[in-house]
């Protein structure tokens, strides 16, 4: 547990990303299995303790630290596990939990019952310093923070056997923690894992925002457009099994999500072919037209799906790439021959619940740009209200995971914008605990005793770090009220700060006080001349949703 806790420990005060891989590349090589199986599992998130809430932390800690210390110091560190580690008793620490390796923690934690876990894990804390402490909680809760992505993990591993990250990607998905048969493999003591599954994953491929200055320099004939659709990406694989057919679901990420679409199930089993896979974006279509994501999101997430859900919200599937058919891999074909077997495929398959995502003619920049600002002029008919902008793929791109330059690239429209009016802050994470950087604001509308400000959205990200000071230092100097780690700064006719949001789109939502949700809502600008009496209305919110 020792030597995790110093790798978890010297990762978070590692700034240079070559510094991290370097840190975990010698932890895979000098520590044994199974706990740099384990390690790498908690680095990538694929680690999961069924019981181990973040409630139950909290529980353990009120129980022996004074519950409102607590709550104040937690709104001042603004993270849990570290806040639990440096204000757990000293004086109850034994001896013999700082000696077991990660595996045995590992081990213990899942032999544990409900009823046991409370004090599995107080003993567990007990034995441990300050630095185990905490890394024991970032264990268990799964939130590291320690500036590593999955995607850096695997890389760091894939550098044992001298291989890329896409090696390790493309094994990913059929592996399972500690990963034995992975690190022999990359130590040459055994063949590459074959994964046996006969519907697998295929890492998804990524696209990069395009540039004006990258447009200056790229040749339109050497790339293919189609839609960017405000779906979520989607992968459908069907493989044959002992069984018969078997079919899944994935999300971008690859986690299986068939259990929530039994419609797009069903269909997807009357394919004439008994073995392909194909990416796309799952999408909501009534009457032939595509839904916006406010639509979608009411299939999202749901365990249980009733036939109202499945009568009034009809799941799609709107494909744009084929990596997989008749158990060949496509992924190494240029896109150009992906495309044209996609399209013979789903024109052979003649599915009503899968279609292909059209491609957009063009011959210049100035016209594709023209098309992403007018979808309708530039083709798109009713779906406009659903696209997101365009999608450039070189026409000779292979298939590969990850987000690799110079291949495909997303060129959203021009976000719409709002000046509301900030209300609330609270404190960030990590390294923003500091800081009162999650902004809540609002926009005037009529009420009982004349024009109020009502909250119509949050926001986290779009400010600089200078700009994230001068937010803090006004947040501190323009409170008026506290609720636990809330503050409520000083706003009105003629008082407040204006914030500039950007977002991407608006629909209804009977969650919100509002009535209304924004979609990805970012600070653009800071309105330090703008007085908050002049910030919008709601009604401008609701008239993007009518049109």
């Amino acid at each position: 547990m020792n030597r995790f806790a110093t790798l978890l420990d010297s990762l978070a005060y590692e700034p240079s990303r070559l510094g991290k891989l370097r840190l975990m590349t010698d932890y895979f090589r000098t520590v044994v299995d199974p706990d740099r199986g384990f390690a790498l599992a908690a680095l990538t998130g694929a680690l999961s303790f069924r019981h181990a809430k973040p409630a139950l932390i909290r529980t353990l800690i009120y129980e022996r630290v004074d519950p409102v210390l607590f709550d104040l110091s937690y709104d001042f560190v603004g993270d849990l596990s570290e806040t639990v580690a440096l204000l757990w008793p000293s004086d109850r620490v034994t001896s013999g939990a700082h000696a077991l390796r990660l595996g045995e923690v590992i081990a213990t934690l899942e032999a544990a019952s409900k009823l046991e876990l409370p004090g599995v894990l107080s003993r567990l804390l007990d034995g441990l310093d300050e630095t185990g402490r905490w890394a024991l909680l970032k264990l268990i809760t799964g939130a590291l923070r320690v500036g590593v992505s999955a995607r850096l993990a695997k890389q760091a591993v894939a550098e044992l056997g001298g291989h890329d990250a896409n090696a390790i990607e493309d094994l990913w998905h059929g592996l399972a923690p500690p990963y034995l048969d992975l690190f022999a493999w990359l130590e040459g003591r055994e063949p590459r894992p074959k994964p046996d599954d006969p519907a697998p994953f295929c890492p998804a491929m990524l696209a990069h925002p395009v540039t004006e200055e990258e447009l200056a320099v790229l040749a339109p004939a050497d790339f293919s457009a189609e839609w960017k659709w405000d779906g979520i990406r989607v992968q459908a694989a069907v493989g044959t099994g002992e069984s018969g057919k078997i079919i899944r679901l994935y999300s971008r990420t690859g986690e299986d999500i068939f259990a929530a679409f039994p419609d797009l199930i069903e269909t997807l089993a009357r394919a004439p072919r008994g073995q392909f896979s194909l990416d796309g974006e799952l999408l909501i279509l009534r009457a032939g037209r595509v839904q916006s994501f406010g639509v979608l999101q009411q299939r999202l997430n749901r365990k249980q799906v009733t036939a109202a859900l499945l009568t009034d919200f009809p799941a799609h599937i709107r494909a744009y790439d084929l990596l997989g058919l008749d158990g060949e891999d496509l992924r190494a074909l240029p896109f150009v021959e992906r495309r044209r077997r996609l399209e013979d495929f789903v024109a052979e398959a003649r599915l009503e619940r899968l279609d292909l995502s059209p491609q957009i003619a063009f011959g210049t920049w100035d016209f594709l740009a023209a098309a992403r600002r007018d979808p309708v002029a530039g083709g798109a008919d009713a779906d406009a209200a659903a696209i997101e902008g365009v999608m450039l793929k070189r026409l000779d791109s292979i298939y590969v995971p990850g987000r690799p330059k110079g291949l495909w690239y997303k060129w959203k429209r021009d976000p719409f914008a709002v000046d509301a009016v900030l209300m609330y802050a609270q404190r960030g994470h990590g390294k923003r605990s500091s800081f009162y950087s999650d902004f809540t604001f609002g926009l005037w509308r009529a009420g009982s005793d004349g024009d109020e400000i009502v909250p119509v959205g949050k926001a986290y990200f779009g400010f600089t770090d200078d700009e994230l000071r001068l937010l803090d230092r006004y947040v501190r100097n323009h409170t008026t009220n506290r609720f636990g780690p809330v503050r409520e700064v000083a706003y009105g006719h003629d008082e407040g700060l204006v914030l500039e949001i950007a977002f991407d789109g608006v629909n209804h939502s009977s969650r919100h006080k509002s009535g209304v949700a924004m979609r990805f809502p970012r600070v653009n600008r800071i309105r330090w001349d703008k007085p908050a009496r002049e910030a919008d209305r709601l009604e401008t919110l609701e008239r993007l949703i009518a049109d």
